[in-house]
């Protein structure tokens, strides 16, 4: 596999993020619409939207905290020639582990389920960092 191929995953991962923006644009249209905003409150209180908003707002903060790991592993992955087939397919699990994630919590927000994709995120980033220990050592 082209090692250059580890950067479908990355753009894929930026691609959420930005989906995510858009329909919390959409959200929070729909929201003002229907009255469902304090309008006093909403430019520095969360609480002033109504959840539906708000699942989609949380979502896209936490598209700022384990990727960022990701993108940083796959950059030092790179860097130290460590992109393999291996690699490859633990960014690919860790991207379809994200989408699910995303699809959850600004879906039914069911959190046990929420949980086990947000793991398997965790558990491949996990082994990217591994990867990368490995090829510094070597």
């Amino acid at each position: 596999m082209p090692h250059d191929l580890i950067f479908i995953p990355v753009i894929l991962q930026v691609l959420l993020t930005i989906i995510l923006y858009i329909k919390l644009a959409g959200a929070k249209k729909k929201a003002l619409a229907a009255g469902e905003v304090d309008l006093k409150r909403r430019g520095v209180y969360d609480d002033a939207w109504p959840v539906s908003v708000l699942k989609i707002n949380n979502c896209i903060r936490s598209q700022f905290e384990v990727p960022v790991l990701f993108y940083t592993l796959i950059g030092t992955l790179w860097v130290l020639g460590g992109i393999n087939d291996g690699t490859q397919i633990i960014a690919w699990i860790y991207i379809l582990s994200r989408y699910a994630h995303a699809y959850i919590h600004t879906g039914s927000n069911r959190m046990p389920h929420r949980l086990r994709f947000f793991m398997v995120g965790v558990f491949a980033v996990i082994a990217l960092m591994l990867k990368a220990v490995y090829a510094i050592a070597l």
